[in-house]
């Protein structure tokens, strides 16, 4: 198994800009070198009115449900 690292705001940029290219996410994923999963999970925390926004770290992960941590400390 691959060792895991958060996006940077360089890859959120190149995301944003395959998107408005028209790549399909698997594409996306693969030019970007991340995981198809992961660019999934990109696009739905991003995901706004207005379409895709590169958000920067802490905001891009917002809209992301809570993990076992964080429901582990809330007991």
């Amino acid at each position: 198994m691959g060792c895991y690292a958060q996006l940077t705001q360089e890859q959120r940029y190149q995301i944003h800009g395959f998107m408005k290219a028209g790549f399909n996410q698997s594409e996306i994923a693969e030019a970007v070198g991340v995981h198809w999963s992961t660019a999934s999970r990109e696009f739905r925390r991003n995901q706004g009115q207005r379409g895709y926004r590169p958000a920067p770290g802490p905001q891009a992960h917002a809209g992301a449900p809570p993990g076992r941590r964080d429901q582990e400390q809330q007991r």
